[in-house]
């Protein structure tokens, strides 16, 4: 019952305790809901190398790829240099969202964060060193990317305008519901889109339950539908950019991340390095 090329589990399966895989991991392993069934997972090197193809279907990095991806300041840097990214997010129903963005952002390695939203009271209680304005995106100074969604409510403006700028933009939480496809993919500027299941299962139009059972066929057809890079969140992270290629797999979550917040941590930290320079690809 388990695909082994796209992680889907149909029918009765076995669950494992041990699977041995040989020459390269297949996709089913390392993709739920498959890779649950698939126990501790070795791989066996038989010489299969030169037979495989150049270009695999999913690509997982290691701790030392991750590590030289980080941006490292340089001893001429400033806060500008550094990068600047803004977080358009929270509401008076939910200002914590606010809060937690530019936390992520802050530690991120953003050089500044710049805060548009009603919540800057609550931001500045808790990060004094936060740019906070009371006007819209296009006046809150210049940014080199741009966090829009968390915790927004309903403000359709604030999205529509930073998806209006040229500068890299991190889509979230309302700002995924809020956002015109066709403004997406008219973007000429990198957009990186960061769903969990539910929110994906409602951009496709499908049940959240099918996102679950096929999370690397929506993940490719998010990023199609929308031109942009797609974070599908769960349990197993996928990362897909719009011109196609491997998807990025990110099997190192743990449940205790499934907590009310973490994903507009995520946003903040994605967003920060989306300002620092990286492709949204490599920030997600």
């Amino acid at each position: 019952g388990v695909e082994a090329d796209s992680g889907e589990v149909r029918g009765a399966a076995v669950r494992a305790d041990l699977t041995v895989t040989f020459g390269a991991h297949k996709p089913g392993l390392l993709i739920d809901p498959a890779r649950e069934h698939a126990g501790t997972v070795r791989l066996i090197d038989i010489g299969l190398g030169p037979e495989l193809p150049a270009a695999p279907e999913l690509e997982a990095l290691q701790h030392a790829d991750v590590a030289a991806l980080l941006p490292v300041p340089a001893a001429e840097s400033d806060k500008y240099r550094r990068g600047v990214v803004g977080i358009a997010a929270g509401s008076a129903r939910y200002p914590g969202a606010a809060v937690l963005a530019v936390s992520g952002a802050l530690r991120g390695g953003a050089g500044a964060v710049r805060y548009v939203g009603p919540a800057g009271q609550a931001v500045l209680a808790r990060f004094p060193e936060t740019l906070v304005s009371d006007r819209g995106p296009h006046e809150a100074g210049r940014v080199q990317a741009w966090v829009v969604g968390p915790g927004a409510g309903d403000d359709a403006g604030a999205v529509a305008e930073v998806l209006a700028t040229d500068v890299p933009v991190l889509l979230d939480a309302d700002g995924l519901r809020l956002a015109a496809r066709d403004a997406v993919r008219a973007r000429t500027a990198p957009t990186l889109m960061t769903p969990h299941a539910g929110e994906a299962a409602a951009l496709l139009g499908v049940a959240r339950e099918e996102v679950e059972a096929a999370r690397l066929t929506a993940v490719r057809e998010l990023a199609a539908r929308y031109r942009a890079t797609v974070l599908l969140k769960g349990s197993t992270t996928l990362v897909a950019d719009p011109g196609g290629g491997p998807v990025r797999v990110n099997a190192t979550g743990t449940p205790w991340l499934a907590t009310a917040g973490s994903g507009d941590v995520l946003s903040g930290l994605a967003g920060s390095l989306l300002a620092a320079g990286l492709a949204p690809r490599d920030a997600a």
